[in-house]
């Protein structure tokens, strides 16, 4: 049985040698490598030690019994409007994330000029369905180009790490105004202005470029998002930034994404591998299941597989559940598609005084049941709310549902008519029940299409978008999903634990080159969840009204975090914010520096004291590089006999044990033996391993 841990208890009356140090806990450590029973000390925001740890902490914890993993790290967010008013970046906060990359699938808020902040707000509510007026009265707008937007980010605090891309349909309107906005073509004029755009955001610090090819992505106004048919030489012009520089991540929600054009994505995956193998830069791009071409994910997986052999770094990235739509009075459902309901006038009023007047009156209820038979012509509801499609949720909640629990089926059980079921359904709990019809990834009634995705050696964990889809469903939980419904409860094809974390530490961070994280080793940023793996579970999805301006948004919690650290610092307790806010900037590549390293306090050991003193003080990049405005560097290991490395531009960690697939030269660079870099350095896994490392920029 698992004993409660102590809580972060100080250490008194004992020089302390460690800043924190987690005893005894079963620890995952992020590579795939099994799990061992160890502790993880902890010193300036760094893991300093895993094993048998010698000497005091001055804070510890008692883990015994619990996993001990890195903090997560969710590669596909869209906090890029949150993250200018909210601290805790809710709710990926409580899922154990310590790290988030915004500013995907093309949309975001820089560079804007200050006639178009409207604009961007539009396309940003009606891409993600974050609510307009909540982006208005939350945004404090300090900024015009994308630089600037970095630093208004980089002024604010934080529980966790964030990153970000330069999004595509921000550059064309900003660049080609209302023609960028209309995706009219083009010019070679505005090619180059955009691309001059990109290169100034990634020397600036951004992870990557984004855009959104597909259909299903729109502005509030119904306009396609700005690049959704942009040719080739459009993308190609501004994907050759990022190979230019020798850094970046490309990505995008491909057309055809959601089965509205199922001649697409074989061509799409076709341009993608020629831009791959183009710029030599990671190209990732979001894939699903979908009911109008289920096959489809398997034939991108293969064609994902034979772009690996041929050393293209092109990574599908893939959900963890179904993509839902999360149905009730609450958020919106096909009853109020009825000639009834608008007859009585229940969408002018609050979803309670529709509760309780339906509640009140039997023979609206039953005009709206009769009238609901209609409804099976609409191609919405038939497509993505008949009742055949929709499953009680229940809570906890299951994400995996039975065919038996959909409303179809126990309208059938019960003998009653399956309109009048779900309307029953959707009177639970006072009004407050909510129902999940699955949009993606549910075709064949299982989550075994997931599961394949989920397995495939090229694919990375991601699409959780956090932040975004307000009203309509809430996926930054997936996180917590993968580890109780993936690692546990499933009775059928499940994942390790050891897989679980892997998927969503070491793979997620080495994607978007974020080397310094995602394990749990000597060196490496001290982000970390504890977690009561039994208690581990999703509490159902609720409606709450906390955005700016009193806008309300699906949110979801969850139970067994013991706690969450970032950098050292316990950021979560419980479910509990405790006030740690350690949280900094990401950058990419090139303006990273590692500051000195600071003195320990008096009478403190210095961590340092192992290393040769020789090479430390001959190593004028660990003496002379500063961070700027206190962003975060990649990490080094200052007691190791070899510098740790900060990222591999091309490379996963060397020391990574999993099959998760990356490009390897077939030289001594794929062996656990290979050259670690400093600081601000990259290792260059194409390169012979006589000369493994660069402190040049487009190297």
């Amino acid at each position: 049985m698992l004993r409660a841990p102590a809580r972060t208890a100080p250490v008194r009356g004992t020089m302390a040698a460690h800043d924190l140090v987690i005893r005894g806990g079963t620890v995952v450590d992020g590579t795939g490598a099994p799990a061992r029973t160890a502790d993880v000390a902890i010193t300036d925001g760094m893991v300093t030690d895993v094993g048998a740890v010698d000497g005091q902490g001055r804070k510890e914890i008692d883990a015994d019994g619990a996993l001990v993993t890195p903090g997560f790290v969710d590669i596909h967010t869209h906090y890029d409007g949150q993250a200018t008013w909210d601290e805790q970046l809710t709710p990926s906060c409580w899922h154990g994330v310590t790290t988030v990359v915004m500013g995907n699938c093309g949309v975001g808020f820089a560079p804007v000029a200050a006639d178009r902040h409207e604009w961007l707000i539009g396309l940003m509510e009606g891409v993600e369905d974050i609510p307009g007026a909540a982006l208005s009265a939350g945004i404090k707008w300090g900024w015009e180009t994308f630089p600037e937007f970095l630093d208004a980010l980089d002024r604010r605090r934080h529980v966790m790490d964030l990153g970000t891309q330069v999004p595509h349909g921000a550059v064309r309107g900003y660049v080609m105004g209302e023609r960028g906005a209309r995706n009219e073509p083009a010019t070679a004029e505005d090619i180059q202005a955009m691309a001059a755009i990109v290169k100034t955001g990634i020397e600036a610090g951004a992870l990557g470029f984004s855009t959104s090819r597909t259909l299903a992505h729109r502005a509030i106004d119904g306009e396609p998002v700005p690049g959704t048919f942009a040719a080739e030489d459009e993308l190609f012009g501004i994907g050759r930034v990022l190979g230019e520089l020798g850094t970046g991540v490309f990505e995008l929600a491909p057309a055809g994404a959601l089965g509205e054009d199922l001649a697409a994505p074989e061509r799409e995956m076709d341009w993608m591998r020629r831009l791959a193998a183009a710029i030599q830069r990671p190209v990732t791009f979001a894939l699903s299941q979908n009911n109008a071409d289920p096959g489809s994910w398997k034939r991108l997986l293969d064609l994902s597989a034979v772009a690996a052999a041929e050393g293209l770094p092109v990574r599908p990235q893939v959900h963890g559940r179904t993509v839902s739509l999360l149905l009730g009075f609450q958020t919106f459902h096909p009853l109020a598609f009825t000639k009834a309901w608008g007859e009585a006038g229940l969408g002018l009023l609050p979803w309670q005084e529709q509760v309780a007047r339906i509640q009140a009156d039997p023979a609206l209820a039953a005009r709206i049941v009769a009238d609901a038979a209609a409804l099976k012509d609409d191609p919405i509801v038939t497509g993505f709310m008949h009742p055949s499609r929709i499953y009680v949720l229940g809570d906890p909640p299951v994400y995996e549902p039975g065919i038996e629990r959909s409303a179809t089926a126990i309208a059938a059980a019960r003998g009653v008519d399956e309109w009048e079921l779900l309307l029953e359904l959707f009177l639970g709990d006072g009004g407050r029940e909510l129902l999940n019809a699955p949009v993606l990834n549910y075709t064949d009634g299982n989550l075994d299409a997931v599961g394949e995705m989920l397995q495939h050696p090229t694919s990375a964990f991601g699409l959780g978008d956090g932040g975004a889809h307000a009203g309509q469903t809430c996926d930054a939980s997936t996180t917590t999903f993968l580890l109780s419904h993936w690692a546990r409860d499933r009775d059928h094809g499940r994942l390790t634990v050891e897989e679980a974390v892997h998927k969503m530490t070491q793979a997620t961070a080495t994607l978007y080159g974020l080397g310094d994280r995602g394990v749990l080793a000597p060196g490496y940023i001290g982000d970390a969840n504890i977690i009561d793996h039994e208690r581990l579970q999703l509490r159902r999805p609720e409606l709450v009204a906390d955005l700016p301006g009193n806008a309300s948004r699906l949110i979801q919690r969850a139970d067994g975090y013991i706690a969450t650290i970032k950098g050292g610092q316990a950021t979560f307790v419980e479910g509990s914010d405790t006030g740690a806010r350690p949280g900094a900037l990401l950058l990419g590549f090139l303006m990273v520096r590692r500051p000195p390293r600071q003195p320990p306090p008096s009478g403190r050991p210095s961590t340092t004291a192992t290393g040769p003193a020789s090479a430390r003080s001959s190593d004028p990049s660990r003496s002379t590089t500063t961070c700027p405005r206190g962003r975060r560097a990649p990490a080094w290991d200052p007691t190791a006999s070899r510098p740790d490395c900060g990222s591999a531009s091309r490379g996963s960690s060397a020391t990574s044990t999993t099959r998760e697939w990356w490009p390897r030269a077939p030289t001594a660079w794929s062996s656990p033996s290979t050259p670690r870099c400093g600081p601000g350095r990259r290792a260059r896994p194409w390169r012979s391993p006589s000369c493994p490392c660069s402190t040049s920029r487009t190297a």
